[in-house]
C-alpha cells in the first residue's frame, strides 16, 4: 500500500459535452482538409511534374506532395482518435495544439527550399515531439523521457546545422536545390564532412542504433502521440537523405557507410525485438529495424524505395500503435521453443520456392534485380523478407493446412506486386522534379558482406540458435534498457487508469 487515502475511479472516461472546448474538433477539421488539398497537390504534380518554388523559401515537387498526401493522413487519423483517447483530459487542447503544430512542422519541412528554414523545421519539429513524449503532467518518467528525446533532438539538429552550415560554405549556395546543383565531380574533403554529418543527423533523428535509446524511453506518451512519432517523425532520416541525395551519393565510400549503418539497425532491430515482452517495445524496436531497411536502400542508391518504405511502414506502424491495447497473447504448453516455428521437409521447399517467387515478381515490375548492381541486393532483400513471412506462417500448426498453405498465392506474393507498384508510382512521381531518384551503387564486398549477415541472422532466428547463447540474451536486454528514470519499477506508480 502507498498510503494515499483516494477513491480509484473505474469505468468509461467521459464523452465531451457541448460545453467543451472546440478546439480538438476545429483541428481534427482542418487537417482532413490538409489532406484533401494534398491529395489535389500530388494530382497536379503527377500531371505536371514541375517544382513550384517561391523566391528560394519553399520549394514544392513530387516529394513534397508524397509526403504531405502521407503526413496529413496519419496525422488526421490520429487526430480522429486522439478526440475519444483523450475525452475529459484536462490537457486535451494542449495534446491537439502539438499535435497539429507537428503536422505543419513536418510540412513545411518537406517543402523547404532555404536551408536556414529547413534546419529551424528540423528544430521545431523535434521540440514538438520532446513535448508529446512528456505530455502527461504529474509523471516523473515522462518528463525525463521527454527530456531525455529533447536531448538526442537537439544534438541532432546541432549536427545537421553543421552540415548545412559546411554546404554553404562550400557551394555559397543558400538552398536545397542549390546546394544539390553545385555539389558536383570530385567531393572535396568538406563536403565528405557535411555528408558525415547529414548521416549522423539522420541516424539521431530515425533513432537507428546506438541511438535508439530516445525511441524505447518515449513509451511514457499517449498512444496517438506514439503512432505519430513511429509512422511520421522517425521517417525524417530518410527525407533527410533523400532531399540531400546529391550529397550522399557524392561519393562512393559514402554510399557504403549508410548501407552499413542501416544493416546494422535493421538487424539489431529484428534482434532486439526478440527479446522484449511488450507490445509497445516490440512495436519500438520493429522501428528501429524498419528505419535500418529504409536507410539501407538510400545507401544503395534507390531513393524512391527508401521513400516507399517509410509511407508503408508508416500505414503499418499507425495501425498496430492504435491498436496496441488489444492486443492479447494466449499462449499455452506446447512442445516447441517459444519464438520458434515447426516446418518440416515439404514446408521449407515451400518456403524457399514462395521467396524465389517473391524476389521474381518484384524484379519483374520494377526492373531492379536483373543487372549486377545494388538492385541485386535490393531483390534479395525481398527474398528474405518474403522467406521470413512465409515461414512464420506455414510454421503455426494451429491453422488449418489449407489456410497455411492458401496464404502464400493468395496473399503473399499480391502484396509483393503491390509493393512493387508502390514503388514505381513513388518513383515517378519523384523522378520529374528530383535531381537524383536512382542512382544504384556497384556491388562491393560491403554489399557480399552486408548480404551473408543477413542471410545468417535470418537462419539463426528461425532456427532458435541465437537464443543458446546467454551472453547474447543478456546483451540485447541491456541494448534495449532505458535510462531508469524513465521507467516505471513499481505497480503502484502507474496511473490508475
Amino acid at each position: 500500500m502507498t498510503g494515499h487515502e483516494r477513491t480509484a475511479t473505474v469505468g468509461q472516461l467521459p464523452t465531451p459535452s457541448t460545453t467543451d472546448s472546440r478546439l480538438p474538433a476545429a483541428l481534427t477539421w482542418l487537417v482532413w482538409l490538409l489532406w484533401g488539398a494534398s491529395v489535389c497537390v500530388l494530382a497536379l504534380q503527377y500531371s505536371q511534374g514541375d517544382a513550384w518554388k517561391a523566391a528560394g523559401i519553399v520549394s514544392i515537387d513530387g516529394l513534397t506532395a508524397v509526403m504531405w498526401v502521407a503526413a496529413t493522413f496519419f496525422s488526421g487519423i490520429v487526430h480522429s482518435y486522439s478526440r475519444r483517447y483523450l475525452a475529459g483530459s484536462r490537457r486535451i487542447d494542449r495534446f491537439f495544439t502539438r499535435v497539429f503544430g507537428f503536422t505543419v512542422a513536418v510540412m513545411v519541412l518537406v517543402a523547404a527550399d532555404s536551408l536556414v528554414l529547413f534546419g529551424g523545421t528540423w528544430l521545431v519539429m523535434g521540440l514538438l515531439m520532446a513535448g508529446l513524449i512528456g505530455h502527461v503532467d504529474g509523471w516523473p518518467q515522462a518528463r525525463a523521457a521527454g527530456s531525455l528525446a529533447r536531448r538526442y533532438f537537439l544534438a541532432s539538429s546541432l549536427v545537421l546545422a553543421t552540415a548545412l552550415g559546411t554546404l554553404w560554405w562550400v557551394t555559397g549556395a543558400t538552398t536545397v536545390s542549390g546546394v544539390a546543383s553545385a555539389v558536383e565531380g570530385t567531393p572535396s574533403p568538406a563536403v565528405l564532412v557535411a555528408a558525415a554529418a547529414l548521416l549522423l543527423a539522420a541516424m539521431i533523428q530515425s533513432a537507428l542504433v546506438p541511438f535508439h535509446t530516445w525511441l524505447l524511453s518515449s513509451m511514457t506518451a499517449p498512444t496517438p502521440a506514439s503512432a505519430l512519432m513511429h509512422a511520421g517523425f522517425v521517417n525524417a532520416g530518410g527525407i533527410l537523405l533523400v532531399r540531400f541525395a546529391p550529397v550522399v551519393t557524392v561519393d562512393p565510400a559514402v554510399l557504403h557507410t549508410v548501407v552499413l549503418v542501416g544493416a546494422v539497425s535493421a538487424l539489431g532491430g529484428k534482434l532486439l525485438k526478440s527479446v522484449q515482452p511488450d507490445v509497445k517495445t516490440r512495436l519500438g524496436c520493429s522501428t528501429v529495424g524498419q528505419m535500418g531497411f529504409m536507410i539501407m536502400q538510400a545507401g544503395l542508391g534507390f531513393f524512391g524505395a527508401a521513400i516507399t518504405h517509410l509511407v508503408l511502414h508508416g500505414f503499418y506502424k499507425a495501425y498496430q500503435f492504435l491498436s496496441a491495447g488489444e492486443a492479447i497473447d494466449r499462449t499455452g504448453p506446447s512442445g516447441t521453443p517459444h519464438g520458434t516455428t515447426d516446418v518440416g521437409p515439404i514446408d521449407v521447399a515451400v518456403i524457399g520456392v514462395t521467396g524465389l517467387a517473391g524476389g521474381a515478381v518484384f524484379a519483374a515490375l520494377t526492373g531492379k534485380g536483373t543487372s549486377f548492381d545494388g538492385g541485386l541486393l535490393l531483390t534479395g532483400l525481398v527474398v528474405v523478407t518474403t522467406l521470413h513471412a512465409t515461414w512464420s506462417v506455414l510454421g503455426r500448426r494451429s491453422l488449418p493446412r489449407v489456410v497455411r498453405y492458401g496464404v502464400v498465392p493468395l496473399v503473399f506474393l499480391p502484396a509483393i506486386a503491390a509493393y512493387a507498384g508502390a514503388y514505381v508510382a513513388i518513383a515517378g512521381v519523384l523522378k520529374r522534379s528530383l535531381p537524383v531518384v536512382t542512382a544504384p551503387a556497384e556491388l562491393t564486398v560491403v554489399h557480399a558482406v552486408v548480404a551473408a549477415a543477413f542471410l545468417g541472422v535470418y537462419v539463426a532466428i528461425e532456427t532458435g540458435a541465437y537464443r543458446r547463447s546467454d551472453r547474447l540474451y543478456v546483451a540485447l536486454v541491456n541494448a534495449t534498457r532505458p535510462p531508469a528514470e524513465t521507467l516505471l519499477t513499481s505497480r503502484e506508480e502507474y496511473n490508475e487508469y
